[in-house]
């Protein structure tokens, strides 16, 4: 699979707040949830990035740990999602603004 379409979920680990700061003003991640801050003094927070700024995040005093292959985590989840409308009755009309087409 290509690593346009790969998005990961990261664990980033930043030693300070300056060094946290930095990150965030340089790289700019899509950072999922909150920071936290940890009992060493070190903040951590999740990112979904793809592999290429997954590794441009690692630098002196940053440490990006992959979570999980967040695509296929989501495809995963698409396939158990049915088709149709589970909720409408089976003899349902469909309803709204359209053009009835008669035969083709």
């Amino acid at each position: 699979m290509s690593s346009e379409y790969t998005i990961l979920r990261v664990r980033v680990t930043a030693k300070d707040a300056d060094t946290l700061r930095a990150l965030l003003r340089d790289s700019r991640p899509d950072v999922g949830g909150q920071v936290r801050q940890n009992e060493d003094g070190s903040f951590t927070f999740d990112a979904y990035v793809s592999p290429e700024q997954g590794e441009a995040l690692t630098r002196e005093g940053v440490s990006a740990e992959v979570i999980e292959d967040a695509t296929a985590t989501g495809r995963a989840r698409q396939a158990e999602v049915g088709e149709g409308d589970r909720f409408a009755p089976e003899d349902a009309v469909p309803q709204g603004l359209a053009l009835k087409v008669q035969g083709s």
